[in-house]
């Protein structure tokens, strides 16, 4: 799907598009964690649609991207599908292999959990089979395509 956005408003109406599309792709039909992947350039929005993901979810907290810690870890009181929102920054990351550290083999077996990666491209070596792919690529301004399959 190809979303055009305009702005953090139109980004915070697609995200919770997304989201509604992972609940819907994710009921019954998993072996594991729902492992997304975000994938663009520095400024393409990864984060800006991160925090309305988190949002759409029922997160109240700020999120900002784990850059530093690698790995912030949200529950999800009022979710049917899933306990824990899982936010990963690879920025920082060599390798999927690097992912071994904060647990990811238990993380992406727990079905209760929702895992977003930014920065995939530096880890998505580790991703399970069915992990999704968001696309980011910054138009011009404040225009941003954001392509998911």
């Amino acid at each position: 799907m190809q979303h055009i956005s305009n702005g953090v408003e139109e980004t915070a109406k697609i995200a919770e598009q997304f989201t509604a599309w992972i609940h819907e792709k994710s009921v019954g039909t998993r072996e594991g964690a729902k492992v997304v992947g975000l994938y663009g350039d520095l400024g393409a929005g990864k984060t800006t649609f991160m925090q309305a993901v988190a949002k759409a979810f029922g997160v109240a907290e700020t999120v900002t991207s784990p850059t530093f810690v690698i790995e912030k870890i949200y529950g999800l009181e009022n979710d049917t599908e899933f306990d824990r929102l899982i936010h990963i920054d690879a920025y920082r990351l060599q390798g999927g292999a690097e992912l071994h550290h904060i647990g990811w083999q238990e993380v992406v077996a727990d079905t209760r959990n929702v895992v977003f990666v930014e920065w995939a491209e530096r880890v998505d070596d580790a991703f399970p089979k069915g992990a999704v792919k968001v696309e980011f690529h910054h138009r011009g301004g404040d225009v941003r395509e954001i392509v998911w399959q």
